[in-house]
């Protein structure tokens, strides 16, 4: 008889061991997101934070709510399709790629399932990411940045700072897929301004040193840096060689202005991110890429470096810094 109340006792007490271990094991696994991009860590750290800003707005907290799973190509695109083909082997629940065109393309060829959110700088329509900016219609949406379409006004921005005699540089950047739709904005506004164009390639290091060695032969005076993220990774460089060589220069994001460049003008590449963070969080909730609008920036900002402006020697019309939304002195 005790022999048989010990058996029912241990009977019970294994039960109870096992139960709470069976119950944690059926709980669902927390979402992952994967997040591939095609630079670096390094420079992003302000990005990241605005991206987990728009996940936080969603309810989403990393390691509370939800795991990211980063991946970085580290500047080296031949390896965005390996990390992409990774990620949806993973079944990740959403795919985010913040690095431009190349990213969205290595995660489309990935899957034609997992929902990606992207940031683009060129018609995400032409490149054959959506359907449309209203109705994507796919598993793709996300942001598009204006940056082919602000070209032209680059350049006109450009065209008020020098003399219209004067040569402006186009440096452009081959392997990023809208320069080539950028490169003909360009052209036509300088035919309209009665600018004289020249385009510069540049896709390494070496090639934005030959480039300026270049532009200084031909007495350019000034340079319109061209989108895409190869010239975001290289901004230092750039406006160390425009600083070193007198150059006016305008480039597409308020961080090359306030490490010294010239001038920005463009949309803003941290909320962009804020926005991403945003999208994929509702993503996470239930909602479809496919009905979920491209967000195209209303805001624009134009941020003058008037320090470097004086050290280069010009003069600043007034007509655009009553019109800039940060004048650094």
């Amino acid at each position: 008889m005790l022999d048989m109340k010990r058996r029912e006792f241990i009977t019970l007490l294994g039960g109870a061991v096992a139960w709470p271990l069976a119950a944690h094991a059926q709980q669902p696994a927390m979402p992952v997101v994967g997040f591939l991009h095609g630079g670096s860590a390094g420079m992003r750290t302000q990005f990241i934070a605005a991206f987990h800003q728009g996940l936080k707005e969603t309810g989403h907290i990393e390691g509370q709510h939800i795991e990211i799973d980063y991946r970085w190509a580290d500047d080296q695109s031949n390896r965005l399709p390996a990390l992409a083909v990774d990620l949806a082997r993973r079944q990740v629940s959403v795919i985010t790629t913040c690095g431009g065109e190349r990213d969205v393309f290595a995660a489309k060829a990935a899957t034609s399932k997992i929902p990606i959110v992207f940031i683009v700088g060129g018609d995400p329509v032409k490149a054959g990411f959506v359907a449309s900016l209203g109705r994507p219609g796919g598993n793709l949406t996300g942001v598009n940045m204006f940056s082919v379409e602000m070209q032209a006004k680059r350049l006109g921005i450009l065209h008020e700072l020098i003399p219209p005699t004067m040569v402006i540089a186009n440096l452009v950047d081959p392997n990023f897929p809208p320069t080539e739709a950028a490169v003909a904005e360009v052209q036509t506004a300088a035919r309209i301004l009665g600018r004289q164009m020249l385009v510069l390639k540049t896709s390494s290091e070496s090639d934005i040193d030959a480039a300026f060695a270049t532009l200084m032969q031909v007495r350019a005076g000034a340079l319109l840096v061209g989108p895409g993220p190869f010239f975001n990774t290289r901004r230092n460089q750039i406006v160390a060689l425009a600083a070193r060589h007198a150059i006016p220069a305008i480039y597409e994001f308020r961080d090359a202005a306030k490490d010294g460049g010239l001038v920005s003008y463009g949309t803003s590449l941290v909320d962009a991110y804020r926005l991403v963070g945003v999208y994929t969080g509702r993503i996470l909730k239930g909602e479809k890429p496919a009905d979920l609008p491209v967000v195209q920036p209303t805001k624009f900002e134009l941020v003058i470096n008037l320090k470097t402006a004086k050290a280069l020697g010009l003069e600043v019309p007034p007509s655009l810094l009553a019109i800039a939304d940060e004048v650094i002195e």
